[in-house]
């Protein structure tokens, strides 16, 4: 039952945050709206930690591993996705993002030596064959200066950062590191690298008052930061990286009805193919072919004895 709720509130949470972040584009610099969610997310981690007397003491090392974990997930993974959706609807960038899952098999294999079954190659191929039907209208004509294609190559680009992180977190939570205290620590840091990338970029550190923009920038840092990486991480430390990146497959389905109420986002039979073949793909993935076969097996019925 508690892992089923981790997988709602992550879904419900991640599908609805892509919408979000439209809210956030525009009048604020990226690095800085950013800046201002994670600092929002640490500042209220760190005084949840503090509440609960929670040990916040880690050693060099680990600090070392924290540190790394917030570059990928908290800062260089969202600055490719903040970007990506200056070119893409929140549908596309969520529908995009699954590759995080072939990613995360790969780098699991690559990482933590575990062998990949022979149906992920399978369901790989689909996926990615999705993502190009997807994309096609705009594959077809091969510009690279399109839009469209260099929101793909940011998204990617973030679903791989966002992998490496994760195999981050799989590794803190092996030597047992505590995840609350970990994501505290690690959206403080997250916040100094971002901070960075401001500073780096010669951005204002302006803010809007308008009430989407604020309406937004706190759902994303409670729900999207907080909540939503808590329940992830939790999931991870349970259940592994695999099992755990269902949630991948899913928060697309809510991405893309909130697109297609409030973003005005068109289906065409593209959009319907690509994104039936990249969810059937990333179900192929993390379905063993035994419960395949189960699901498809006919059901024998037994007739009743004659009375």
């Amino acid at each position: 039952m508690q892992n089923i709720l981790l997988y709602l509130v992550t879904v419900l949470i991640w599908g609805s945050t892509w919408f979000a972040i439209e809210f956030q584009l525009g009048e604020v610099a990226i690095e800085v709206s950013l800046l201002y969610r994670f600092a929002i997310a640490a500042v209220l981690m760190w005084l949840f930690c503090w509440y609960k007397k929670l040990d916040m003491r880690f050693t060099l090392r680990q600090h070392g591993f924290i540190l790394l974990l917030a570059t990928l997930n908290f800062a260089v993974n969202f600055l490719f996705i903040y970007q990506a959706q200056q070119y893409l609807t929140s549908a596309m960038t969520a529908i995009a993002f699954t590759t995080m899952l072939l990613m995360n098999i790969v780098n699991t294999r690559l990482f933590f030596g575990k062998p990949v079954a022979k149906r992920i190659y399978f369901g790989a191929l689909m996926g990615i064959a999705g993502i190009v039907v997807l994309f096609w209208p705009d594959l077809d004509g091969l510009d690279f200066t399109n839009a469209s294609l260099m929101g793909l190559l940011l998204i990617l680009s973030g679903a791989l950062s966002a992998s490496f992180g994760n195999m981050v977190s799989v590794r803190n939570s092996r030597e047992g590191m505590p995840i609350m205290q970990v994501n505290a620590w690690g959206m403080l840091y997250g916040s100094g690298v971002l901070l960075l990338a401001a500073l780096w970029q010669g951005q204002q550190f302006n803010f809007s008052t308008e009430p989407a923009y604020l309406a937004s920038l706190l759902y994303l840092a409670i729900f999207g930061s907080v909540i939503a990486f808590a329940s992830y991480f939790a999931l991870l430390k349970k259940i592994g990286p695999e099992k755990a990146s269902y949630t991948i497959v899913l928060f697309p389905l809510v991405a893309v009805v909130l697109s297609t109420l409030f973003e005005g986002f068109s289906w065409t039979s593209y959009t319907f193919s690509g994104f039936a073949l990249v969810l059937l793909g990333n179900a192929i993935v993390l379905t063993p072919f035994e419960r395949i076969r189960a699901l498809l097996r006919p059901t024998t019925v037994i007739p009743e004895p004659m009375a």
